[in-house]
């Protein structure tokens, strides 16, 4: 039997759904949201409700949108002969922050992965092939995890490219900016001598 009213032990459930969300985060945001006013409560229920309604998946590249096609790839000021592959919608986001890059993305919707029997059909790989066919596009840019299940699918990729011409890159790996070789694991200091370039 719960110590907390109905209604209140509903609502710590079901924010202890969300990921990394345990029971005490559960419950404090559950007293956070007791204690804001009734308007800020109905337009927290109200965003929720509108960005799951709302949202949808661009049919060019597969980022979030609440439009047939996002903004990037409406854009006229993006380079349409460069696509960063991306695993999550997230991903576009971060490499959005940066301002460096001004292609055009595609988001694969996971990397493939045998051990949770997810494979090449299972994720956005045919929808990237087909946009190859009606665009001149020079260099596909693979931006996927730097983990087993993203470089897979990076190979994957690049295998299927190498036939049709287009160039494949894949991003660098290792030691991050401010970080120490110590404290590095072997992958990472594998994957940084590997990526090393002239100064």
């Amino acid at each position: 039997m719960s110590v907390y009213a109905a209604p209140v032990a509903r609502l710590i459930e079901e924010f202890e759904k969300l990921p990394g969300i345990g029971h005490k985060t559960a419950q404090r945001l559950a007293f956070h949201i007791l204690n804001m006013p009734v308007e800020k409560v109905e337009r927290l229920a109200s965003s929720i409700s509108e960005a799951k309604i709302k949202t949808k998946y661009c049919s060019i590249c597969g980022n979030l949108t609440d439009s047939e096609v996002c903004s990037i790839c409406g854009s006229n000021s993006r380079d349409d002969s460069l696509i960063c592959v991306v695993q999550d919608a997230r991903d576009v986001a971060a490499m959005e922050r940066i301002k460096e890059f001004k292609g055009l993305y595609h988001v694969l919707h996971g990397a493939i992965s045998p051990m949770e029997g997810i494979g090449p059909e299972d994720i956005k790989i045919k929808e990237l092939l087909k946009r190859l066919q009606n665009k001149d596009v020079k260099e596909i840019i693979i931006a996927t995890n730097p983990n087993i299940e993203g470089e897979a699918t990076a190979m994957y990729i690049s295998k299927l490219l190498k036939p049709l011409g287009v160039k494949a890159t894949r991003i660098a790996h290792g030691i991050p900016v401010g970080g120490d070789l110590e404290y590095a694991d072997e992958v990472t200091l594998a994957k940084a001598l590997e990526g090393r370039r002239e100064i």
